[in-house]
């Protein structure tokens, strides 16, 4: 993608940074979700026997499990975008994030494992959250100078504006 930006952790990352990674590979990402939602959606259908007219519903039910919601707000100033994103139960080592100059997009998956033995029966339970966004956004904006930090489960992005090049006058040559 032109105009793509990707910003690479250094190796002393503090606990509460994200990680900045190229938007190919969330939208790769993006993509085996969606496959993963369809698969889930079409048992649903195969489940009622296969009935028409369901449709959505099967899918923002399938949608309800896999994925989970993530109210964000952006607020704006003069010199930066600020996007806020309530991601509790999130560590920032779960959390990726990619800039383009009027786009940003954040993911991510965190996986848990209970498991408890007793003398008779075996209980494993798996839970796993994603959640993906992607925002365009209102004005284009410098992608290496972003700045992400998660604390309290609030992920916060502060990405400044690109600066605007005034415009200049041309003389015309008679030639």
């Amino acid at each position: 993608m032109p105009n793509q930006t990707a910003l690479q952790p250094s190796e002393s990352k503090p606990a509460n940074k994200p990680l900045f990674v190229e938007a190919e590979k969330l939208l790769d990402q993006m993509r085996e979700l969606s496959q993963s939602i369809g698969r889930r959606a079409y048992e649903f259908f195969e489940t009622r026997g296969r009935e028409f007219g369901h449709e959505m519903e099967d899918w923002f039910r399938a949608e309800s499990e896999l994925l989970r919601r993530v109210p964000v707000a952006i607020s704006e100033t003069d010199k930066q975008l600020t996007v806020r994103a309530e991601v509790p139960g999130f560590k920032a080592e779960e959390i990726k994030i990619s800039v383009e100059p009027r786009r940003l997009v954040i993911s991510g998956k965190s996986e848990t494992t209970k498991e408890e033995k007793t003398e008779q029966t075996v209980y494993n339970e798996r839970r796993s959250n994603h959640f993906c966004r992607a925002l365009e956004l209102a004005a284009a904006i410098d992608p290496a100078q972003t700045t992400a930090t998660l604390k309290d489960g609030l992920l916060e992005v502060s990405l400044p504006k690109a600066t605007v090049k005034e415009a200049a006058q041309v003389a015309v040559k008679a030639g």
